[in-house]
């Protein structure tokens, strides 16, 4: 496995680009440095390249890294120009913590433990997650490699629809395969493991700093961003979903923005430009919302909650310094909670509502935020109760009383998913994400390793302090000097460190949990073999696809078998190319007497209605899992009249319909 992602280092290296560089140019025009640039790159890379898909999209101009690049150039060209425009002494003081190796050599270690654990859940460089929408994501990116076109207003069409579609995540990933010239699945897995490992750390690191103030606190989040399961690694095993892992990952720095924007504009008056911060910052947030919204827009929501979280404390805080404004305080603060709820019930009605019903009890579910096992997961005790102790110190210290209220509101929203089935609070407050408890569980970390690291360094700050505080006394004493005491954020980071690497050490990789089932995965959803539900034997015959279907042909399967990813694998025509199948009474009868097709001619009517294929693959019965089916009706068609064997692989096979003449 290490020789086959050493040999994927080219796709890995253009994930990163994509993820980078645009960003990273962009911010740097606009005078951001430190580890603020590095932490809101890729939400600048995902809003331009998500707004340039759209762009080229309408204009017809192919989608390819010579049109995403002179796009991101022109981009560049007119931040550079905007930050000429900056007056000179304006300055983001308070945009990058201390200069030093703690940040650093944290941000590494965080990203090899976290490393480790994406690269042994996901094995193989070119594995393919076994999982329902894995079809639509992988033929979404085959079908823009061949329209160019990868438009938010245009992605939906790999499945014969015409609707928007966030498609962020298809334009960052697309981009990184033809960067690399690697196969769709090896270009896929890059794009995870570097949103997973670096994207999502280096914004927990930045949302830790900007809340606490403390390098030593940032260095300890740096380290711990791998230590819960529920994100990132929950989003690589549930669904699959792509685009939540892109979007909440983006989380932490769009809500550190929130977090910097009333010192970065006083930084601004201080120097005398106060209105030139607030439309720097202004900007930096919108664009950091638009790579949210492009990516997973329910993830809005998420950053609305520590966004009204943080105003009011903040706004409590200022009326509190300034008793003359109170009114306007309280006036602005009512206004932004009623925004709010405008914007929460704009969203969640943009959804199909509450799709799963309560699995767990109430006092089972209130363990899980506890501990940290949110959806059956193995309890994380070492980072919870860290988390304890940064909620006590959050509770004690009103700069951080947001944090605390951010906990409470997605462990409440968690807890309604999982253990409450009144309909409308379901519908309206946690049908944005579909009532999913694995969706909502991914959310919990963007409040909690901040939480754990405050904790974690409020507890070493006290240590050292009481133990200074003896030895100065027995020093003073025998009149000797003091031991310095070595720096709380280095003792952080190695404690974090320890509890990570105990966890994986325990538990290296852990099955996801079917909450629904009350069971766990036997193995990870991207290993394959004779029995997965997309076999080897199955790949292996799709990847002959193109030798053996002419370009023009359209092959016909049940979906409900691996056949769906026949499309990404081959380019051709493999219907359906999504994991459902169609609502069709002409479908239902293909499913049902398929394989009867040479004797009943109703099966040959409703094959008509789909261009008549002259193509059918047997993949078995299906399987009868969640938005599957089993199919007695397209498999076994040897010895049927009306059908000729063209290949095989092991189970797996192709056959001519020769029925319909």
């Amino acid at each position: 496995m290490i020789a086959d992602w050493l040999a994927a280092w080219p796709s890995v290296i253009a994930a990163a680009a994509v993820l980078f560089a645009p960003g990273l140019a962009i911010g740097a025009c606009l005078r951001l440095r430190g580890l603020a640039l590095w932490a809101l790159a890729p939400a600048a890379s995902v809003v331009v390249l998500s707004v340039l898909a759209i762009v080229l999209g309408a204009a017809g101009i192919a989608w390819s890294p010579l049109s995403a690049g002179i796009g991101c150039v022109i981009l560049i060209a007119v931040a550079f120009a905007l930050g000429r425009l900056l007056p000179a002494d304006l300055r983001l003081a308070s945009a990058s913590p201390a200069r030093g190796w703690l940040l650093p050599t944290a941000l590494a270690v965080g990203a090899v433990l976290g490393g480790i654990r994406v690269l042994l859940y996901i094995g193989a460089p070119d594995a393919i997650s076994q999982t329902n929408d894995a079809v639509f994501h992988l033929n979404a990116l085959r079908w823009i490699a061949e329209s160019g076109s990868a438009s938010s207003f245009d992605v939906s069409q790999v499945t014969g629809s015409r609707v928007f579609y966030p498609a962020a995540w298809h334009a960052v990933s697309s981009l990184t395969i033809m960067l690399s010239g690697s196969a769709i699945p090896v270009g896929v897995n890059a794009v995870s493991l570097i949103t997973a490992v670096v994207v999502w750390s280096l914004g927990i690191t930045w949302l830790t700093h900007r809340a606490a103030g403390s390098v030593a606190a940032a260095a300890a989040a740096a380290v711990l961003s791998p230590a819960l399961i529920a994100f990132p690694m929950l989003m690589l095993e549930w669904g699959v979903l792509y685009p939540n892992l892109l979007s909440v990952a983006l989380l932490p720095a769009a809500a550190g923005l929130v977090v910097a924007a009333p010192d970065w504009v006083a930084d601004g008056a201080r120097s005398g430009r106060p209105v030139a911060a607030a439309v720097l910052v202004t900007a930096l947030l919108a664009g950091a919302l638009g790579a949210v919204a492009f990516a997973q827009p329910a993830t809005l929501l998420a950053w609305l909650v520590i966004a009204v979280s943080f105003f009011t404390w903040w706004a409590l805080r200022f009326a509190l310094r300034r008793p003359a404004r109170r009114r306007m305080v309280f006036a602005s603060v009512a206004a932004v909670w009623a925004i709010a709820i405008a914007l929460w019930l704009l969203l969640s009605r943009q959804t199909t509502g509450s799709h799963w019903p309560p699995f767990e009890g109430k006092l089972a579910v209130l363990a899980d935020v506890l501990l940290n096992g949110q959806v059956m997961l193995p309890f994380a005790i070492g980072v919870s109760a860290l988390m304890a102790l940064g909620l006590v110190r959050a509770v004690m210290h009103p700069p951080l009383r947001w944090l605390a209220t951010g906990w409470l509101v997605f462990s409440g929203l968690y807890i309604i998913a999982a253990s409450i089935g009144q309909p409308l609070l379901r519908r309206w407050l946690v049908g944005a994400w579909y009532a999913d408890p694995y969706r909502l569980a991914a959310l919990a970390p963007t409040v909690v390793i901040p939480l754990a690291a405050i904790g974690l360094v409020w507890a070493i700050e006290w240590i050292v302090s009481r133990t200074r505080a003896r030895g100065g006394a027995n020093t003073a004493r025998d009149g000797a000097k003091p031991p310095a005491a070595p720096p709380a954020g280095w003792i952080g980071a190695a404690a974090s460190a320890v509890i990570v690497a105990i966890g994986l050490v325990a538990a290296p990789v852990v099955m996801m949990p079917k909450v629904v089932e009350n069971d766990w995965d036997d193995e990870s959803r991207y290993a394959s073999g004779p029995d997965s539900w997309l076999s080897t034997d199955e790949r292996a015959l799709l990847e002959r696809l193109d030798d053996l279907v002419p370009a023009d042909a359209r092959v016909i399967a049940n979906p409900s078998t691996g056949s769906g990813f026949g499309y990404v694998l081959s380019g051709r025509e493999v219907y359906p190319r999504t994991w459902s199948h169609p609502r069709t009474s002409e479908w239902r009868t293909i499913m049902e007497s398929l394989r009867d097709a040479g004797t009943d001619p109703a099966v040959c009517d409703a094959l008509a209605a789909y261009g008549s294929p002259e193509y059918v693959l047997d993949f078995g019965v299906g399987e009868a899992t969640p938005g599957r089916f089993l199919v007695p009706g397209m498999t076994d068609f040897e010895g049927q009249p009306g059908f000729e064997l063209i290949a095989q692989e092991g189970d797996a096979s192709l056959w001519r319909l020769t029925a319909c003449g």
